[in-house]
């Protein structure tokens, strides 16, 4: 934590201030053969535990947020198998471990938050957590200049109103890698299901104290707002893939997968690197 108060990662701080501090890190781990061809960076959200923060949740929706860190063992378990397989590619992987508690250090509603990119953001709900701990883990992967960048995370319900509990969603800064994820998910099995990154939901961001919003309290859109504003957050002009995992649980398992917490990412993840790197 203290590291990353020297980097100026107050959007990560924000969130992880509310706990104690050897329970929050940005844990940077590479895979790196020496025939690799490829450098693909990875991202995964790790919230151990989603109170909701000072906008608490209620005990049916607090139940089970232990699942939160799912998008970090996802990409933990895409490093693992990629190392196995010996696929020829760098992989960098960034997992964003934090608690989302509620007490006197906490953030909340209105407080103003300044990024590692120097970004100012307004605090709208402090259960929009997982876009805050992403945005400062997206800018110092991106900062490592990989030819294509991936998210996992557990991040939004809109999304799981708009594809079920059956399939997740993906959504990408490059038109060209729309097809490439759709074909990984039919290869691995794992359904996903692409949506546009239109910029016209930025205006829904604006903010007349801070250069964004985190979210919005109106509309059903929040997958599309999310996406949004994690894109500020990159930098080189990094392609990148965001996946919303709508489907991480499902009662009754999911596939040949028959626990309801099912891995779904990884096979996708891996498939979808074996396409970006031609491996």
């Amino acid at each position: 934590m203290h590291t990353l108060k020297e980097l100026g990662a107050g959007a990560f701080i924000a969130v992880a201030q509310g706990s104690e501090q050897q329970d929050a890190a940005i844990v940077h781990l590479t895979y790196n053969p020496a025939n690799a061809q490829k450098h693909i960076a990875i991202v995964g959200k790790g919230i151990c535990f989603d109170t909701g923060g000072h906008n608490l949740k209620p005990s049916k929706y607090m139940l089970g947020m232990h699942e939160d860190m799912n998008g970090s063992a996802v990409s933990l378990g895409i490093l693992l198998a990629a190392s196995q397989m010996q696929l020829p590619i760098k992989l960098d992987c960034w997992l964003a471990i934090a608690q989302n508690h509620i007490g006197p250090n906490a953030f909340k509603q209105n407080d103003v938050i300044t990024a590692l990119n120097g970004m100012t953001i307004e605090i709208v709900h402090t259960d929009a957590e997982g876009r805050m701990v992403l945005a400062d883990t997206l800018t110092l992967a991106s900062r490592q200049k990989p030819d294509v960048m991936i998210d996992f995370a557990t991040l939004t319900g809109s999304m799981i109103t708009a594809v079920s509990d059956r399939m997740s969603g993906v959504i990408t800064n490059r038109p060209e890698l729309t097809t490439k994820a759709s074909y990984a998910g039919s290869e691995s099995g794992e359904r996903i299901v692409t949506f546009p990154y239109d910029d016209d939901f930025d205006s829904d961001l604006d903010s007349d104290i801070a250069d964004i919003k985190q979210c919005t309290l109106e509309g059903d859109a929040d997958h599309f707002h999310a996406a949004r504003f994690l894109g500020k957050f990159i930098e080189n002009d990094t392609p990148w893939i965001h996946t919303d995992l709508s489907s991480a649980n499902r009662k009754g398992g999911l596939g040949a997968v028959e626990s309801d917490i099912n891995g779904f990412g990884v096979g996708f993840g891996l498939a979808l690197i074996k396409r970006l790197s031609n491996a």
